[in-house]
């Protein structure tokens, strides 16, 4: 009587410690559809920055290997500016020119293909396609990539535990980390099925 007096205080001060959570943030469904939509907004930005940085890189090379024209005898004429005609402001954008331009290139490669392959080990963890997380699912994707689980702990509060681990992963560039994570997924029997490899596909268009 007295162990379970305990088990039950226990239960309620873990409650109290993790906060009150909404019937919507403990749905698994909602833990998976948030986790993607999370992933799919950073690929999108990611991709825009890319393109940018190859852009500028492309028109930095560009001027480099330009001649200079002669000078004509002619009156000072304006010139639009590029960034007027919807192309980057490459100068403006990178005052280090051209191994700016590259740098941030590298970066912003790295930081796509980091964000494309966490969209893959997040589909990969939804093993049968139903578009949620079982616990068992859901216990695999955490502990793939170092993270602890309990199941009473409601599933909601994993989605913090998820995005954060994202924003370190990228934060720190740590492909080989993720991959490792994702391999582990796969020596479980996990797959990038048809439906994953499609969503993966349109994301990446």
């Amino acid at each position: 009587m007295e162990n379970h007096a305990r088990g039950c205080l226990w239960i309620l001060l873990l409650s109290v410690w993790l906060g009150p959570v909404a019937p919507a943030q403990a749905e698994p469904a909602d833990l998976f559809a948030s986790l993607t939509l999370r992933v799919q907004n950073q690929i999108r930005s990611d991709k825009q920055g890319f393109a940018e940085a190859q852009t500028c890189t492309e028109w930095f090379y560009k001027e480099r290997l330009r001649k200079p024209a002669k000078p004509k005898a002619e009156g000072v004429a304006y010139r639009q500016a590029r960034s007027a005609t919807g192309a980057p402001d490459c100068g403006a954008r990178y005052p280090g020119g051209l191994e700016a331009a590259r740098e941030d290139f590298s970066r912003a490669q790295s930081s796509l293909t980091i964000s494309l392959t966490f969209y893959e080990f997040v589909l990969v963890g939804d093993r049968n396609d139903d578009g949620r997380y079982s616990a068992a699912e859901l216990q695999d994707v955490l502990e793939s990539i170092g993270l602890s689980f309990s199941s009473v702990v409601p599933q909601g509060h994993y989605l913090v535990a998820l995005d954060a681990k994202f924003d370190a992963i990228r934060k720190a560039g740590n492909l080989e980390g993720l991959m490792a994570g994702l391999g582990v997924l796969y020596d479980r029997g996990y797959r990038l099925s048809p439906n994953d490899l499609a969503a993966l596909t349109k994301v990446s268009g």
